[in-house]
């Protein structure tokens, strides 16, 4: 007789040694066995095929496993919402966002666990930021269930002090090589030390030379890595922060449980998330004056610098190539280097309406999706819904020489509504023009508010039809393309995307003035003078 729970042992120890042949023989004999074996056996292929990052075989697999799950049994509902969550993160890299937010709701639904729930609600709030038509009213209905779910938590009471210098905390999992310290580390390494410290609570997992970099430069490096939000908290309130700032919202790692004990006297969130974090324990969130858009989706108080809310720092350098390829190419190639989670249905008719109005035009895509055959087979049935012509459309996989491959694009196209951030600045940093259409909120904004602070805010438009005329009109300048190579990383180096000392100064003058603002209205409240 066969021992499941045995074969099922032996194919973890083999996924464990990555010796994934031979777990994928062992889950594939399990899926040919009873219905407990079939679960197990499905499973295991998902681990297999989300450790060989091959996003589409993973989704089928969980797919099998959840038609075999009985929902209204009280065993299997929380391995059904577990199932669920892994199933919306796989859609999300699929680009399929309304299966996605479903699967969240399901698992909810289904969860009687308060840690597991207020993580799905988490996700929730991250993925529905992809839609194109969310409203206030929408995000803040999520916000009240995500509230409730921490409702728990006890804060500590609000208390101020009176540093010789304003102690500034940042916390984030991304304290490492990753996009978000390309925008954040002027600000993490440059505030004056005369008149404020700097600490790090960093929830990284695998720290690599720029976290080293960081620890060594900042006043006070605290790992919470491996610990409870409760005992983080409790770090951050014995060290008497002033300021706290989150750089990670509901993005991937994120600790705001941390944030909602309330630890530090004054509590922000910006930079590295595109939206309201929907919690009543941050005062502030960080934007600019062109990024801000519609206020009524935040229930923080927005913090608009006059210029750019953030310094863009590149940790990889390459020069850009000396032209434009349509010059040797004799075409234009559009293309778009973010992530596939942001290619909606409204971006892809917008491009192949590009192509079409472009004659002989290429258009090249990279992100990880591309990575597997699988993965691009599923993304070529989709433009085929599209009509659009696959002999003009180029998918290349993420690889370390993305920078260097902008040399084959002549006009970036920004997706909506999640606009290219760090993506945006890249490719403009290497030469290519970006054009960008904007909407009403923060996260559909970063195109505008960057293109505005190198002087081409003409390159962003409200409307699709407005976009498409641009790309077109564009696509026509060879000259402009060619001065726009020559001049855009000068051009990015003088604006105030750059110029660390000016947004030091200002983001210095904004602490300064919000620790003031709070300390001002908790004395009234409190009858101090």
């Amino acid at each position: 007789m066969i021992d499941v729970n045995e074969l099922y042992l032996q194919a973890i120890e083999q996924q464990k040694n990555q010796n994934y042949d031979a777990a994928l023989k062992i889950a594939y004999e399990l899926q040919s066995l009873d219905r407990t074996a079939k679960i197990k056996g499905h499973y295991l292929e998902a681990i297999v095929w989300e450790k060989l990052e091959n996003t589409v075989k993973e989704y089928y697999a969980l797919k099998k496993m959840l038609s075999l799950l009985d929902f209204s049994s009280s065993e299997m509902k929380e391995l059904a919402a577990d199932i669920l969550t892994n199933v919306a993160t796989v859609c999300l890299k699929m680009s399929l966002l309304t299966e996605s937010i479903d699967c969240l709701w399901l698992a909810k639904k289904l969860s009687n666990n308060k840690k597991i729930e207020y993580k799905i609600l988490d996700a929730v709030i991250h993925n529905t930021n992809y839609l194109e038509d969310s409203s206030p009213d929408d995000f803040r209905a999520i916000y009240d269930e995500y509230k409730k779910s921490l409702a728990d938590i006890v804060p500590y009471p609000k208390k101020f002090y009176d540093h010789e210098k304003i102690r500034v905390g940042f916390i984030s999992p991304d304290f490492f090589k990753h996009a978000v310290m390309e925008w954040s580390l002027a600000l993490l390494t440059g505030l004056d030390k005369n008149l404020f410290e700097t600490y790090c609570y960093s929830n990284v997992k695998n720290p690599d030379e720029t976290t080293e970099h960081l620890r060594s430069v900042v006043d006070g490096w605290r790992d919470i890595s491996d610990l409870t939000d409760e005992d983080a908290a409790k770090l951050i309130r014995d060290d008497e922060i002033d300021i706290l700032f989150d750089l990670s919202g509901h993005t991937k790692n994120n600790r705001l449980c941390v944030a909602v004990y309330r630890p530090a006297s004054v509590q922000m969130s910006g930079i590295g998330y595109v939206n309201s974090t929907g919690l009543e324990c941050f005062d502030y969130f960080l934007s600019d004056s062109t990024c801000a858009g519609d206020e009524t989706f935040f229930t923080e108080k927005v913090i608009k610098l006059p210029h750019s809310h953030f310094c863009y720092t590149p940790l990889t350098f390459l020069e850009p190539a000396a032209e434009p390829p349509c010059v040797k190419n004799n075409f234009v190639t559009f293309g778009s280097f973010n992530r596939y989670s942001k290619i909606n249905n409204s971006i892809l008719s917008a491009w192949k309406k590009i192509l079409d109005m472009v004659p002989n035009s290429r258009l090249l895509l990279k992100t990880s999706i591309f990575n597997t055959e699988d993965e691009k087979n599923f993304v070529v049935e989709r433009l085929k819904n599209f009509d659009f012509d696959l002999s003009r459309v180029e998918m290349r996989g993420l690889s370390n020489t993305w920078l260097s491959e902008y040399g084959d694009v002549d006009i970036a196209l920004d997706t909506f509504p999640c606009t290219g951030g760090v993506t945006t600045c890249e490719a403009l940093f290497m030469g290519v023009p970006v054009i960008s259409l904007y909407g009403k909120r923060h996260g559909t904004r970063f195109g505008l508010s960057i293109l505005k602070n190198i002087g081409l805010d003409g390159f962003a438009v409200k409307s699709y039809d407005e976009y498409i005329n641009l790309a077109v009109a564009l696509s026509n300048d060879w000259k402009l393309l060619t001065i726009l190579r020559k001049n855009l990383r000068t051009m990015m180096k003088k604006s105030p995307l750059m110029d660390s000392a000016n947004y030091l100064r200002e983001i210095q003058t904004a602490f300064i003035k919000i620790l003031n603002e709070q300390k001002n209205l908790w004395r009234s409240a409190s009858g101090e003078h």
